[in-house]
């Protein structure tokens, strides 16, 4: 049953979401297109590449769903990139107007987007539509402890960076200063800050705690 709430989830909530979520970024910047492609695309982008990595490439993250690409649903950005920046959207207060303004978006989309996607992989994984082969998957520990050893990082970490860029974004443009060729270097800048930062944190996190980087999968002890 909990297999099959998402199996339709992952289909019927992205084209629910993805239209739902740029119109709301798009009304609250009053039609500001690169204030909203920030806030709208950052997600849905970053949903592919740190995922498509970590199945794919990595082999620690696996889904069992009809549609696959190897180990990975070709619809993943969307499914975890337009339900992001739809709760992001719900956790928005305003818009930044200095560095207080951007640090309290930054925390308040890390602590929102963070505890979100958590819960959100401990369902999927008690489900069996996510598969996840790391050290407390091979401890044959719950859910909860396996997505616990990453979420934080990739979606914790990813929602500080991307609130900061939101931020940013929002102070430059009450500058008059966000325009096509500014987005043209700051949108890849808080992209790739948003990867490199939560893969850096999480990597120092698991040498520190299993003596390992966390970018394999673990074997499960036969004992277990």
């Amino acid at each position: 049953m909990k297999k099959m709430a998402f199996e339709w989830y992952q289909y019927a909530a992205p084209v629910i979401l993805t239209p739902l979520s740029f119109l709301l970024w798009w009304n609250t910047y009053e039609g500001n297109i690169w204030l909203t492609l920030n806030a709208w695309l950052i997600p849905i982008i970053y949903a592919y590449i740190v995922p498509g990595v970590g199945t794919n490439v990595l082999k620690v993250w696996e889904f069992d769903t009809r549609i696959r690409l190897g180990r990975f649903r070709p619809h993943h950005g969307f499914v975890f990139g337009s339900a992001t920046a739809s709760i992001a959207w719900l956790a928005h207060l305003h818009m930044a107007s200095d560095l207080t303004d951007i640090l309290i978006t930054s925390f308040i989309f890390a602590a929102v987007l963070g505890l979100c996607n958590v819960l959100y992989d401990v369902k999927a994984l008690d489900s069996g539509i996510l598969r996840v082969y790391n050290q407390p998957w091979a401890d044959g520990m719950d859910s909860r402890a396996i997505a616990m050893d990453y979420g934080p990082w990739f979606f914790g970490g990813f929602g500080l960076v991307y609130g900061a860029g939101v931020g940013v974004s929002e102070r430059l443009a009450m500058l008059g200063k966000l325009d096509g060729m500014t987005f043209a270097w700051l949108f890849p800048l808080i992209l790739v800050l948003a990867i490199a930062l939560p893969v850096w944190g999480y990597r120092r996190r698991s040498y520190r705690v299993h003596g390992h980087s966390g970018c394999r999968p673990i074997e499960r002890s036969q004992s277990i």
